[in-house]
């Protein structure tokens, strides 16, 4: 399922696709992927992979 984010102007700035395993992947409004949010480490990763966050952060990607 894909969610959109939208700035306080009503402006897409990103989507949010949720994972049937509970992953979340977050997406510029290019679609170039950002980071994803990993359930079964209960971690939010960058796009190189790298561990930013405890939890589901996925929102803090959006800059």
């Amino acid at each position: 399922m894909r969610e959109e984010i939208k700035d306080f102007s009503g402006r897409i700035i990103g989507y949010l696709d949720h994972q049937s395993n509970g992953d979340i992947i977050a997406k510029d409004s290019s679609f170039r992927i950002l980071g994803r949010y990993d359930k079964a480490m209960d971690v939010t990763k960058d796009f190189y992979g790298r561990i930013l966050y405890k939890g589901n952060m996925v929102g803090m990607l959006f800059k």
